[in-house]
């Protein structure tokens, strides 16, 4: 579930998996794929180091009337939005012990890209590293690196309630190997354990 994260310019956010069953992540109100993200960060831990990095990546930006009822739509109760639609095709499950993140969850991506249009647009942002002043951007949302680093660590954990079985998908585990190799500083004092 998405928890309160700290960003630089817009205070407390919203940052997280939203469906056990999928492997979208919200960032306030854009949307990506966990997969998308985790493979921009490896690019850039591997990058050859330079005072910033800077990569243009499609996202999807939704306005906040048309995300949707998380907490209905886990009760089952409000099917709200963008959120709401995403929770009839996979709904939270009735055992509290299955409540985890589904590390195949990248298998329903073509499922959400046909849900989110109706609901989004599809817009590009830059991912920005900055060396030099220790900040990191994406989109308009600023972070500094131990801000950051609590958005890594969230998905490696699999986010509140962990991957299922503590196995991970294999686009979070070479995240996790091109962090340990990078150059930047921005990644150096990172753990993910």
């Amino acid at each position: 579930m998405p928890l309160a994260f700290e960003s630089e310019n817009h205070g407390t956010i919203a940052i997280g998996f939203f469906n056990i069953e999928t492997d979208m992540l919200l960032l306030d109100r854009i949307f990506f794929f966990a997969s998308d993200f985790c493979r921009e960060i490896t690019a850039a831990a591997l990058s050859e180091k330079a005072s910033s990095y800077v990569k243009p990546w499609m996202v999807y930006e939704l306005p906040y009337s048309r995300i949707g009822d998380l907490h209905g739509a886990i009760a089952g109760t409000h099917f709200s939005g963008f959120i709401g639609e995403v929770y009839r095709k996979f709904p939270f499950p009735e055992a509290p012990e299955r409540f985890k993140q589904n590390p195949d969850g990248f298998a329903t991506r073509s499922v959400l890209e046909e849900i989110v249009v109706d609901y989004g647009k599809r817009l590009e942002i830059i991912f920005r590293i900055d060396e030099v002043n220790g900040k990191v951007e994406i989109g308009d949302y600023h972070f500094t690196i131990p801000q950051f680093h609590a958005l890594l660590r969230y998905v490696w954990r699999g986010g509140y309630p962990r991957w299922k079985g503590e196995k991970r998908p294999p686009y979070v585990m070479e995240m996790k190997q091109a962090l340990e190799k990078s150059a930047w500083h921005v990644f150096n004092s990172l753990k993910l354990e």
